[in-house]
């Protein structure tokens, strides 16, 4: 696992990335830096596909949800002793986490909150294909952060194809599947990195 430790950590956040990309994209690198900059102690590491993949210098698909559950529980006994445990990821890896916590039997630590960054609501252009069935089973603090215009998920259509409780969604502008918005919206990709990061923070921070 590779940490980005804070200074003076209130929490850490062990963070999952999504399908296509590992933990040194610039995404999970760039929201860990900021996260950690603001007292959370940020904790990425890959799937083991994800591990294989790299090693082998070729794309390898995701390995089944009930796999990949077992690797992130793993993870959870790396945590750092003594600070308030959040988990989350990035698409995959935040759909990974709140299923994670919606099996508390079989789930290794005291998580506290699951943060998701762009939730894969359902396949692009499959809006019959919902990924929210477990969402009723999650009984910690849920917080999703999600660009407008992701095709996991948009703003204008989310809240008439789902019941989406409890996850406290906050939209960000013109925001991609990554949180990019596109240039002629005015928003940049570190603006909105960089709120995505605060709002992750506070979130946090309301749980303590």
């Amino acid at each position: 696992m590779q940490w980005f430790n804070a200074e003076q950590p209130i929490a850490q956040f062990i963070f999952a990335h999504g399908a296509g990309a590992g933990m040194d994209s610039e995404f999970m690198q760039e929201l860990a830096r900021l996260m950690a900059a603001q007292g959370i102690s940020v904790g990425l590491f890959d799937f083991p596909y994800m591990e294989k993949a790299k090693a082998e210098g070729k794309r390898r698909p995701p390995e089944r949800a009930d796999k990949l559950l077992v690797s992130f529980n793993e993870q959870l006994t790396q945590q750092q002793d003594d600070l308030p445990l959040f988990i989350g990821g990035k698409s995959m890896g935040g759909r990974m986490a709140s299923m994670l916590v919606a099996q508390p039997e079989g789930i290794s630590a005291e998580v506290r909150g699951v943060v998701a960054f762009g939730y894969p609501f359902h396949p692009p252009g499959k809006k019959d294909k919902l990924r929210v069935g477990h969402f009723s089973d999650i009984k910690v603090p849920f917080c999703v952060i999600q660009g407008e215009r992701d095709t996991f998920g948009k703003q204008d259509e989310l809240s008439q194809l789902a019941d989406t409780r409890p996850a406290q969604i906050h939209w960000l502008s013109d925001g991609d599947h990554s949180l990019v918005p596109r240039k002629k919206s005015g928003y940049t990709q570190q603006g909105n990195w960089r709120q995505a990061a605060d709002i992750a923070v506070n979130f946090i921070k309301e749980q303590l």
